[in-house]
């Protein structure tokens, strides 16, 4: 296998254990089971990859879902497997720690844009090369959103490969003074090689916590609060995105340089 294709198209059932042709042409993309499962049972669909890696599901629409774990190094592979199938959207739900007063626990988060603070995303662009998502892909996000009479926050994410930072003040201050809205481990790195790959992508983010406070930490406890209160919703709005998405067949077109 000396091309990225060959590599991929190999590497992508592998990882997941779902055959190519079973992979819809627009994508969700998570870190939880939780949510495979859920999508599973909503259009009794079988679940793929129990065991390995990463676990997939797609419905009748050609929507899949895919669990690629947590980390901005298995965003990478993700984003670099999905070249095997040349989807046509590829929208990440996600959790992130909100930095805001404004940004309280289950508000959601569009990202204007994500700050590449993980190192990963180093290896397929420099470092000026700025993270984004693409703009009509999330309009059909807002759309959804607005249409439930929901709210939402924009801003910037920054994404880092550290965990366990919450005791550090020095980084609380480096936060602050960047203005980011939140923070995370794989936005960035998912706008970034999507740019490399040419797939279109955004990401609709779900506040899960306020770690810059000493209270608001995430435990055991208030991770299972959010999901129990939030993640049904965060699920069924990019549900219905892509597959608006997929249905008015919009192509989100990709400037090559």
């Amino acid at each position: 296998m000396l091309s990225k294709l060959e590599i991929t198209r190999n590497w992508l059932p592998r990882y997941t254990g779902m055959p190519l042709d079973k992979f819809g042409k627009y994508i969700l993309l998570t870190n939880f089971d939780f949510y495979v499962h859920q999508f599973a049972k909503q259009f009794s669909t079988e679940i793929y990859g129990e065991g390995r890696p990463m676990q997939a599901a797609t419905n009748g629409d050609g929507l899949t879902i895919i669990n690629f774990g947590i980390g901005s190094s298995n965003a990478a592979t993700i984003m670099d497997l999905l070249t095997a199938v040349q989807p046509r959207g590829v929208l990440f739900l996600g959790k992130c720690g909100g930095l805001k007063k404004s940004s309280e626990l289950g508000h959601f988060i569009l990202p204007i844009a994500a700050i590449r603070g993980e190192g990963t995303s180093d290896d397929y662009f420099p470092s000026a090369v700025p993270a984004l998502p693409s703009f009509k892909l999330h309009k059909f996000v807002s759309d959804k959103i607005l249409d439930k009479d929901l709210d939402y926050r924009t801003g910037v994410i920054y994404t880092t490969n550290r965990r366990v930072w919450e005791h550090d003040l020095d980084f609380h201050k480096r936060l602050h003074d960047m203005t980011c809205i939140g923070i995370d481990m794989e936005t960035a790195t998912i706008f970034i090689v999507g740019h490399s790959n040419e797939i279109a992508r955004g990401a609709l983010l779900l506040v899960s916590d306020v770690p810059v406070t000493p209270d608001g930490v995430k435990t055991e406890a208030s991770d299972t609060a959010v999901t129990a209160n939030w993640a049904d919703l965060h699920l069924q709005l990019g549900i219905e995105a892509m597959t608006d998405l997929g249905l008015k067949g919009e192509r989100i077109k990709h400037f090559r340089y």
